[in-house]
This record gives structure tokens, sequence and C-alpha cells, in this order.
């Protein structure tokens, strides 16, 4: 179970969605916070307690892959729980998220299903998606 999700994607739609399939696969009690872009998510990650990030890869001013590879660079961040969204298929970057140790790689559209699958319920069952 996370406590804090923090949501990052450029469509405030898309957020919605990611935000709804979560509580409706059980991650009701959990606060949450979004970002349009990577820089304002590195704001926030400053200053909330995150438990785990849910990012898309295509966004303006810093993209998700870039988001990805700054916070496994930095002491507090480098282990946090990523998982990507996208509606691209990219074996390189797949490949490189799967070495940056992404816990799963979801494809667009977003369900609840696909949601339990990579985070996991709130009984703790279905954590960890595939790439």
């Amino acid at each position: 179970m996370y406590n804090n999700i923090l949501i990052i994607d450029d469509s405030e739609t898309s957020r919605m969605i990611i935000k709804k399939c979560l509580v409706m696969s059980g991650h009701s009690r959990a606060n949450y916070w979004e970002a349009e872009d990577g820089i304002k998510a590195l704001a926030i990650l400053g200053s909330k307690p995150v438990d785990l990030v849910i990012t898309d890869l295509n966004m303006p001013r810093m993209d998700g892959l870039t988001l990805v590879r700054k916070l496994r660079k930095g002491p507090t961040t480098k282990a946090m729980k990523v998982i990507v969204i996208s509606s691209m298929a990219n074996q390189q970057i797949d490949a490189e998220l799967q070495n940056l140790e992404v816990v799963s790689i979801i494809r667009k559209p977003v369900t609840p299903a696909k949601i339990i699958e990579a985070v996991g319920s709130e009984d703790g069952s279905g954590e960890g998606g595939e790439f």
C-alpha cells in the first residue's frame, strides 16, 4: 500500500484517469500530488513525502525518462518506486527503464486492471507489472 503518490502527466485528463484507476484499485486513502512535467515533479519531490511516482514519458520541459534518470541519481530518490506510463513501445527505452529499475511500464490506455497489475491492490497483491 502506498500512502503518498505523485502522478506526472502533461494531460490533466490523463492524471485524473490515473488517479481514478488508483482509487478504484483500492488506493483511496493515499495522498495524491500531481505535476504536468518533470520539473514540477522534482519541486514536489523536494517538499513532499512520496512513496510512488507514476510518470508519463512524453511531456514538455522535462520528459519522464529524464526525470527517472534524475531520480536514480538523487540520494533520497534513488530507491523510489517508479511506474512509467507510455503510449509508445520502444525496446531501447524499455531496456533503459528496466536498467533504471522502474517497477513497471503501463501502456496506454490506463485501466484499473493495469494499475492493479503494476501497483498492487490495497491488500498487497499484484505488485510488479511486466516490461
